[in-house]
């Protein structure tokens, strides 16, 4: 029997797939019925996703990609589209925050590195994908953004500007590819267990701040963000585009 959150027959590219967030997003996808294809700047991390992905009873595709650099995503889509193979659904998961500390603060190699990553990658592989999700009749991109990217959050300055970009970005694709029957959409995670954020989950003071902030008094874990993804990249969320759901445990309200 079908649900609207099947995705069977469907093929997922998620970015950042090879850890945390990404590869509960990715395992997420298959459970549901996709095929999915892992990117990460790495390739050991991803085989280990790849055979879990599999022993889900889906195809998992190893293509390696960093989203700092404009000639990976580029080799990666052309070896996706010789190979005819397709993309319904994009996950821009894939991030990175070199800098702790105040944004004035920030050297220049650091801020560049994070707008590369976080806000210019995402966009280059959104629209490089666009030919083979047309070619489909549409699909859908869900990009991972922040809490962060919804408040001024200290310390994490250049970061939550760029998260902050990639919600508006957000909007304006919805907007812009609507009529190719192409949904965008995003989610904010608060605080989540990965390695990503261990040096938050380690500082016993930012940690205790965080966790008295939310209404559920906890963390998060990834496994908690991929449900919400899968609600985006199905026919349970065919009437929406433009939106981002937070996933911060109640700490806004």
């Amino acid at each position: 029997m079908t649900t609207p959150f099947d995705l069977t027959g469907k093929t997922a590219l998620v970015t950042g797939a090879s850890r945390g967030i990404g590869r509960a997003i990715a395992l997420g996808l298959a459970g549901a019925g996709a095929d999915v294809i892992l990117s990460a700047r790495r390739e050991e991390g991803l085989n280990t996703v790849a055979e879990e992905i599999e022993k889900l009873g889906r195809k998992a595709v190893v293509s390696p990609c960093h989203m700092g650099r404009p000639e990976t995503i580029s080799a990666v889509i052309d070896c996706l589209a010789a190979d005819n193979v397709p993309i319904d659904i994009l996950v821009n998961n894939a991030a990175t925050n070199p800098a702790i500390g105040p944004l004035v603060d920030t050297e220049p190699a650091a801020w560049q590195k994070i707008l590369d990553v976080n806000v210019t990658g995402p966009l280059l592989l959104t629209k490089a994908v666009l030919p083979l999700m047309k070619r489909r009749g549409g699909g859908a991109v869900v990009n991972v953004a922040s809490v962060a990217g919804l408040e001024a959050a200290p310390m994490l300055g250049a970061y939550s500007i760029s998260k902050a970009a990639l919600i508006h970005m957000t909007r304006v694709l919805a907007r812009e590819l609507a009529a190719d029957n192409i949904r965008v959409n995003a989610v904010a995670p608060g605080l989540i267990d990965t390695k990503f954020s261990q040096a938050l989950m380690e500082d016993k003071n930012l940690y205790k701040a965080f966790v008295n902030a939310t209404a559920l008094r906890r963390h998060g874990q990834p496994e908690e963000i991929a449900p919400a993804v899968v609600m985006f990249a199905s026919n349970a969320g065919s009437f929406v585009t433009g939106q981002v759901l937070v996933l911060d445990g109640g700490g806004r309200m």
